[in-house]
């Protein structure tokens, strides 16, 4: 391994475990995954706009969102009375790629993730 990745607590004893496993219960939510998907094609969103994409209440949407404010995976930026929100980096962005990724190799076959640009 190298002094890179350790240094950054990416070890079988590492302190950041237990909060990685914190990550991955906040996203364990289909709702909180639709979120991150869309602020990672759009990159920013109000809840009313989010509500609409995900097909939930903006009430039920904005609960998600401080859920996900309070883990920072998103954050927010106030225009008058409206609240945007956008992911705060890119890593839960990467987690849903990977966790959508391996969701495809659990149906067998090859999958679409590893088809080529071209066709196949």
């Amino acid at each position: 391994m190298s002094a890179d990745t350790q240094g950054c607590g990416y070890s079988v004893d590492s302190t950041y475990v237990e909060l990685a496993v914190e990550v991955f219960a906040m996203l364990a939510d289909a709702t909180r995954v639709r979120i991150v998907l869309a602020l990672q094609d759009a990159g920013e969103l109000s809840v009313n706009h989010l509500a609409d994409i995900v097909d939930k209440s903006p009430a039920a949407v904005s609960q998600h969102l401080a859920k996900l404010r309070l883990a920072r995976i998103v954050s927010t930026r106030q225009e008058g009375q409206r609240v945007f929100y956008r992911l705060e980096n890119e890593h839960a962005s990467r987690l849903v790629a990977d966790a959508i990724y391996q969701a495809e190799h659990s149906l067998g076959g090859i999958p679409r993730h590893h088809h080529t640009r071209g066709g196949s």
